[in-house]
């Protein structure tokens, strides 16, 4: 089947990734630039010194096979190593380069991140590498660019620079560069909290090969609980991805409609893209016809069938609390009352329990105990409701975010026990 992506426009496409990562503060004004090769030949470039917070479609430049330039403005000053990309990689369609704080942080080290801290980062992201400094908009540039590229290298860290990806359309260049400076930013958190583990091949490769090869079903007409449960679902995934609690390639969010039936996110799916058809009805043992359903389905699944009062779930990877799961360092919420009572105590769950076809993860979890860190693989949270399992996961993550910043500080001063004995009783969940 044709992507859909096919059908839009170079100039919108773009000008909306270009919004995408300018909103999530993942470039500057002035900084970065994006690129998509067309069959012939024809590069399509955002332009040179405009504002990145307001591009317009009539901005984007066309810099043709022939060399012959279209378009309001001059393209990008670093036209060069695009080009230079583009003759060295005949596979790679689309280019991302921009400067995202964590991976910058990373080029000025003259360090690349690992990116086996969990299964997903480690696939999207393919081959990491790193490319010596030269001049910004020089043919030397391109040359070092150029080469890391020619080696199979996919995502680049630029020499006291910032970082250029490769895809082959732009969503997957996209979805590269998220993935890149999400897996920076999970390092750098992590090592303020204790040294990083990092996952074996055969762990991997046990999480890449999960299925959830459900036989389908074709529904009838949708229940008035199903649309309002579809329409909270996209509500919240969309929030989710802007608020940085969910990536575009990362994490599954699922409701119950019955007690036979649950919605969930489909799988390689866009998350801030999703609208409310394109969400998977999973019956007993069937799958809506004709989607695919998240690979967590079988866990999910799981969850609801142990655990009646469950009616929501999200598994995420939020950079603070992903932090703890890839140390061995105890996240411990007793922290202000809030996070303990949305909270009660967060279970660690050993590496690729998740992924047990016998359902082992719902013995993690319970009404009473509503979150779980996942070792190398970001958190689990339930709730009562769609609503319910947001809020938890926001405040998971900002329970997370504090407990790290306070690190810096001083000691941590956790809540001590006679104030949680006197919150469970006054707030018996």
């Amino acid at each position: 089947m044709k992507n859909q992506r096919d059908l839009i426009h170079p100039r919108d496409e773009i000008m909306q990734t270009m919004d995408r990562i300018y909103r999530y503060r993942m470039t500057t004004t002035s900084g970065g630039n994006l690129s998509v090769r067309e069959e012939n030949g024809d590069v399509w470039i955002s332009p040179a010194r405009v504002d990145k917070g307001s591009l317009t479609r009539s901005d984007i430049v066309c810099v043709r096979s022939d060399g012959q330039i279209e378009g309001l403005h001059r393209p990008s000053s670093e036209y060069p190593f695009h080009r230079a990309i583009y003759d060295a990689r005949p596979d790679v369609r689309a280019i991302v380069h921009a400067h995202p704080v964590a991976l910058v942080a990373f080029s000025i080290c003259r360090m690349v991140p690992d990116t086996r801290l969990f299964h997903q980062a480690h696939f999207v992201c393919g081959q990491p590498g790193f490319a010596p400094y030269a001049l910004p908009g020089s043919q030397a540039l391109g040359a070092s660019i150029a080469r890391a590229f020619a080696a199979s290298c996919d995502s680049v860290i630029l020499e006291n620079h910032g970082v250029v990806v490769g895809g082959t359309s732009l969503s997957h260049a996209f979805q590269r560069f998220e993935a890149f400076e999400f897996a920076g930013k999970t390092v750098i958190k992590a090592r303020q909290l204790g040294e990083v583990h990092y996952l074996s091949d055969e762990q991997l490769v046990k999480a890449q090969q999960r299925k959830a090869d459900l036989q389908t079903f074709e529904p009838g007409v949708a229940s008035t609980v199903e649309r309002e449960l579809r329409r909270q679902l996209v509500s919240f995934v969309r929030r989710g991805c802007r608020q940085r609690l969910l990536i575009s390639t990362e994490g599954s969010f699922s409701a119950r409609v019955d007690a036979h039936s649950f919605l969930i996110t489909p799988s390689q799916r866009d998350r801030e893209s999703l609208e409310i058809e394109d969400f998977v009805l999973i019956r007993d043992d069937l799958a809506e016809l004709g989607k695919k359903p998240s690979r967590a389905t079988l866990a999910h699944q799981a969850i609801y069938r142990q655990h009646p009062q469950i009616n929501a779930i999200v598994f995420a990877h939020p950079v603070n609390a992903t932090a703890f799961s890839i140390t061995h360092t105890a996240f411990d919420v007793r922290t202000i009352p809030e996070s303990y009572i949305f909270l009660r105590d967060v279970q660690r769950v050993p590496y690729g329990v998740q992924y047990e076809t016998e359902g082992q993860i719902a013995r993690c979890i319970s009404p009473s105990n509503p979150a779980a860190i996942l070792e190398n693989d970001g958190v689990l949270v339930t709730g009562s409701s769609v609503l319910d399992a947001f809020d938890r996961l926001e405040v998971l993550e900002s329970t997370a975010e504090a407990v790290i910043n306070a690190r810096a500080l001083g000691p941590v001063a956790p809540m001590p026990e006679a104030v949680i004995d006197e919150l469970k009783i006054a707030f018996p969940g």
